[in-house]
């Protein structure tokens, strides 16, 4: 099994997780004997194939449970492949430390970002992203008005600031269909001590109104940026950033603008499966427009 059938393979995972996924049919995806399929999928990616599977469905639950409050623990356990709500509970609750309906009150975001690490790890080291010089565009982005949440805090804290992002937009009817999502970077989480890390979590907006969130008005700046497209997990952002700034930059000749690097979400994991899901990476830089 190459790395393109086992991206591939990765892919189907992503996009069937509320199906059957047996040894047999995975085997059958990647085209590999069922008698060493298990073997060669935890070589390549340090964990067995139903572990994978497991975290992949507990990562989306998870997710609902946070930051989608329509969907129903029962609608959360048959995506997750359990045949009830209380199956599914003691399940969630071994891995999260809550039932989904306590998470969901009060989530405990310091074990969240632990639980999925291994599952992130696959996806930046086993299968790692490829990018090439002709995937950069540059443009001249205009002067964009947005509502503006700031986190202050611990990289892995900020699904409070999401959850209260989210809660804003509804109360203001400013969906993603409706208002482009946009983040601002201003710090590199692997280089930063958590209590100085700095990102602001906007929407495009052009008033805002006084509220109990803590969301201000502001603007992204006009200016040339250099644009690339990211498709797949958050946990490889990093890389495509860190191509941008490294690879790229070098061979273009550009300068980075004195203004921070800024995120256009386009699609978002778990309303797409999480290889579809994609992000667009802006870094102005310095020039005339």
């Amino acid at each position: 099994m190459n790395h393109d059938r086992f991206r591939h393979l990765l892919g189907y995972i992503d996009s069937h997780l509320d199906e059957v996924l047996s040894l047999d049919v995975l085997a059958g995806k990647a085209a590999y004997s069922p008698f060493h399929f298990h073997r060669r999928f935890a070589a390549l990616t340090g964990m067995g194939v139903h572990r994978y599977v497991q975290l992949s469905r507990f990562k989306r639950a998870a997710w609902q449970a946070a930051f989608r409050p329509d969907v129903s623990v029962t609608e959360m356990a048959l995506q997750a492949g359990y045949e009830s709500a209380e199956g599914f509970s003691r399940a969630f609750r071994q891995r999260l430390g809550a039932s989904p309906a306590a998470f969901r009150g009060q989530p405990d975001w310091a074990r969240w970002a632990r639980t999925w690490q291994d599952l992130d790890q696959v996806r930046r080291f086993a299968m790692p992203l490829t990018h090439d010089h002709d995937d950069v565009r540059i443009i001249d982005f205009p002067e964009t008005a947005v509502a503006c949440l700031p986190h202050r805090g611990a990289p892995e804290l900020i699904g409070e600031t999401i959850r209260r992002f989210i809660a804003w937009r509804k109360e203001n009817r400013l969906p993603p269909s409706r208002s482009s999502t946009w983040n601002i970077v201003y710090d590199d989480p692997d280089e930063t001590p958590p209590d100085a890390y700095r990102m602001d979590l906007c929407c495009t907006c052009a008033e805002v109104a006084p509220n109990e969130q803590g969301v201000i008005a502001a603007t992204i700046g006009a200016g040339r940026c250099a644009v690339l497209r990211h498709t797949g997990s958050d946990a490889q952002l990093g890389d495509s950033v860190r191509f941008l700034y490294g690879e790229w930059l070098s061979a273009s000749g550009e300068t980075p603008r004195d203004a921070p690097l800024f995120f256009k979400r386009v699609v978002f994991f778990p309303d797409v499966p999480v290889h579809e899901a994609v992000t667009e990476i802006y870094l102005p830089l310095a020039g005339v427009s």
